[in-house]
């Protein structure tokens, strides 16, 4: 499984902001660059938890996973 995201990082002021290009929503904002990749980690998790869970839940009963690897 694909464990590496891309993180488009950009400074605007005093403010560093964030987000990741493959997962829709995950972006953040903080006072200096290593928060706010401490931040994207958190949400990029929190937001692929959250993902797999629902996935998970619309299937209903009897279903299978699979992986599938690009």
């Amino acid at each position: 499984m694909n464990n590496k995201y891309t993180a488009v990082i950009k400074q605007d002021g005093d403010c560093w902001l964030g987000w990741i290009e493959e997962i829709p929503g995950v972006n953040c904002q903080e006072s200096s660059h290593d928060e706010l990749i401490e931040t994207l980690k958190i949400t990029l998790q929190e937001a692929l938890a959250f993902n797999r869970e629902e996935a998970l839940l619309n299937a209903g009963t009897h279903y299978r996973e699979e992986l599938i690897a690009l």
